[in-house]
């Protein structure tokens, strides 16, 4: 079995963004040169998660909206005490930090409308990370 493993790195510049990272994957995925297997996109961040979803501007505006609007700023959290950001934590912890893709004949298989998503939620970041890994034959 081949292990393939990369590591995006980028900035972020809003407290709640999404930031697609869906060509970089697939290029990753090619490099591998894995025919058959799955790949992992995980965000080694307490504070950010990975999706897949319609890269749409007012999809993306939308969810960026509805992740404020479940997970405010400031609502009296108790992990505020210690830092400003429970909020992003609770979101991250329900949405997840990673998604497993299949991928076939070399290619990462997606339906037509999934974009893959970093999605920052306690931006913005300097420098935000995300782990690419390729597995298989």
């Amino acid at each position: 079995m081949k292990v393939y493993f990369r590591t995006l790195e980028f900035k972020t510049t809003k407290q709640v963004q999404l930031v697609d990272i869906t060509r970089e994957v697939e290029r990753i995925v090619r490099e591998s040169e894995v025919k058959n297997g799955i790949c992992l996109v995980y965000a080694p961040h307490a504070t950010g998660a990975i999706i897949a979803n319609e890269h749409e501007s007012g999809l993306i505006k939308d969810m960026e909206n509805k992740l404020k609007e479940l997970f405010p700023r400031g609502a009296g959290y108790l992990h505020d005490r210690i830092d400003d950001n429970a909020n992003a934590h609770l979101a991250s912890a329900f949405v997840s930090s990673s998604r497993i893709f299949p991928v076939k004949d070399g290619e990462l298989v997606r339906g037509t409308w999934q974009n893959i998503f970093f999605v920052e939620m306690d931006g913005p970041r300097y420098s935000r990370r995300v782990v690419v890994e390729v597995l298989g034959e």
